[in-house]
């Protein structure tokens, strides 16, 4: 609890994964609604690009976070 009162530990991470499995779930109803609504390709296609490109994402974003840690890491590793 103390390292996230003192921002020595991000909240943002465990977020966009939540926010990945929503936008999972919501990619997965539209394809589906799609295909309902006898469009087949667009829906076919939001089947197996929708996920791909939430993914990359929000990889692309904790990216980022993962870069913090492991330079917090090697400040650490140098003070002592």
């Amino acid at each position: 609890m103390r390292d996230l009162l003192l921002f020595k530990r991000m909240v943002t991470p465990i977020i966009i994964q939540a926010l990945f499995w929503l936008f999972i779930v919501i990619i997965l109803v539209s394809a589906v609604v799609s295909i309902m609504r006898h469009d087949f390709v667009i829906g076919i296609a939001t089947l197996f690009a929708g996920p791909l490109v939430v993914r990359v994402a929000c990889e692309m974003i904790i990216v980022f976070f993962r870069i913090n840690d492991n330079l917090a890491e090697m400040r650490n590793k140098n003070i002592q």
